[in-house]
């Protein structure tokens, strides 16, 4: 499979509703710490949303949810990959997405026959506390090596300035977060990310 390079990551469907509509192809929704109906709800607008736009809807960790919602691709963490049941998510038909941080975790994700493997942080994040020190760009090569035809994708303090040394070392795909969503001008924002990326389409 062949994934956008432009991966935009929201925490909610407002957001979706927002930008999706302007050119967004790729697009994970990550909620943590919301009731079940709440969720559902969310997850219903988001696929509506990427639905009538063709957008490809990534549903971060309820993967029991996305199967419920017919929706046909989930991203987890390690932690949530231990907990969930890849048989039944290959059988209800959904692509799956690994995060990995170390020689470890990669392993443990390719032994899930992933549609696509994520490496971060590449760079410092605001996102969220770390445990791991930024990867850097060397490691984006490294990955891209031992996944062989698997997607990566790069994720972590990626910026639109950063995002042509992240393709050159090989990631199929740039995810972004903070440098949208914490932008002024979110929608302009995304409109450089969209130009910037579209010779890697």
């Amino acid at each position: 499979m062949r994934l956008d390079p432009f991966y935009l990551i929201v925490d909610s469907a407002a957001w979706i509703e927002r930008l999706v509509p302007l050119g967004v192809k790729l697009v994970q929704l990550r909620i943590k710490e919301l009731d079940e109906a709440s969720l559902r709800r969310e997850i219903r607008a988001s696929k509506a949303v990427c639905d009538r736009y063709d957008c490809q809807l990534i549903v971060n960790d309820y993967w029991r949810l996305a199967i419920e919602e017919n929706c046909d691709f989930i991203h987890l963490g390690q932690e949530d990959l231990a907990d969930a049941d890849v048989k039944a998510i290959r059988t209800a038909g959904l692509k799956l997405g690994l995060s990995t941080h170390d020689d470890a975790e990669l392993e443990t994700a390719l032994q899930a026959e992933p549609d696509y493997v994520a490496l971060g942080p590449i760079y410092p994040t605001i996102l969220k506390a770390m445990k791991w020190a930024p990867q850097g760009l060397d490691r984006i090569a490294v990955w891209k090596q031992r996944v062989g035809s698997i997607p990566l994708v790069a994720i972590g303090g990626l910026t639109v300035e950063r995002i042509a040394g992240v393709f050159a070392q090989g990631a199929d795909s740039a995810a972004v977060v903070t440098d949208i969503t914490r932008n002024k001008h979110p929608e302009a924002r995304m409109a450089d990310w969209l130009a910037a990326t579209t010779q890697w389409r």
